[in-house]
């Protein structure tokens, strides 16, 4: 039984290393989707170009640059995403008070014309 002090659980480090830490994520997928389906802006374009960008580093071994484009990606991936999501909802939501209040336009106009046909006819007699 080794019961020597300071006991290490795990071999020690070479010297000048650095801990590994995980590469960035490229976010490709992503922008693949806004690309294809939402492309608001063409942001999902830029996206894809930042991702692509972000995947080529990191392949290089630039891990640095890698995580500057994928902060990019990911950036210009929610600015699409968001446009792409709140502009169509802003548009249903302004076309349903458009025919509501359409809608109560026309019934008061309706009420106003039947009052003024109604009362033509009573001096007529």
């Amino acid at each position: 039984m080794d019961t020597s002090y300071p006991r290490e659980d795990e071999p020690p480090r070479k010297r000048g290393t650095l801990p590994a830490t995980p590469p960035p994520r490229d976010h490709l997928i992503w922008a693949i989707f806004n690309t294809l389906y939402m492309n608001f802006c063409c942001l999902g374009f830029v996206a894809l170009a930042f991702a692509v960008k972000a995947r080529d580093r990191k392949v290089s071994g630039d891990v640095e640059a890698a995580r500057h484009f994928s902060s990019k990606a990911r950036c210009y991936n929610a600015l699409a995403t968001a446009g792409s999501v709140v502009l169509p909802l802003l548009l249903v939501a302004l076309v349903v008070t458009g025919v509501i209040h359409l809608s109560k336009l026309a019934q008061e106009s309706v009420g106003f014309f039947t009052y003024q046909l109604s009362g033509s006819d009573d001096e007529d007699q």
